[in-house]
């Protein structure tokens, strides 16, 4: 007797493998009470924007999760892909935008 794999077992292992790959946050480049920030309170937001952006960053590199994706829904791999294009470029705005506002308030970043 031949067994056959039910279609909810194939879902189940595929939404494993889409829930594995990398989906990095995509942060507003504007959020609501940036304008009344201090230079400290700027300084924390510029630095977490720098942070989304690293995670962005390693997230595209070639992982263990990426090449499997890969090899069984390469589907997959291209949404990874496109997710981590839209988070650094996310997170560069965030960065640009507080750079702005701590120019007008004369703040120091670095």
């Amino acid at each position: 007797m031949r067994k056959t794999v039910s279609s909810g077992w194939v879902i189940l292992v595929l939404s494993g493998f889409l829930s594995g790959c990398a989906t990095p946050e995509v942060v507003q480049s504007k959020q609501v009470g940036d304008s009344e920030k201090s230079c400290d309170q700027l300084r924390s937001a510029y630095v977490e924007a720098q942070e989304f952006e690293a995670k962005a960053r390693k997230e595209r590199t070639v992982t263990g999760r990426n090449v499997a994706a890969a090899l069984f829904f390469w589907p997959a791999l291209i949404g990874t892909y496109s997710n981590t294009e839209e988070a650094i470029n996310a997170a560069k705005d965030r960065q640009r935008h507080l750079e702005k506002l701590a120019e007008e308030k004369r703040c120091k970043l670095n």
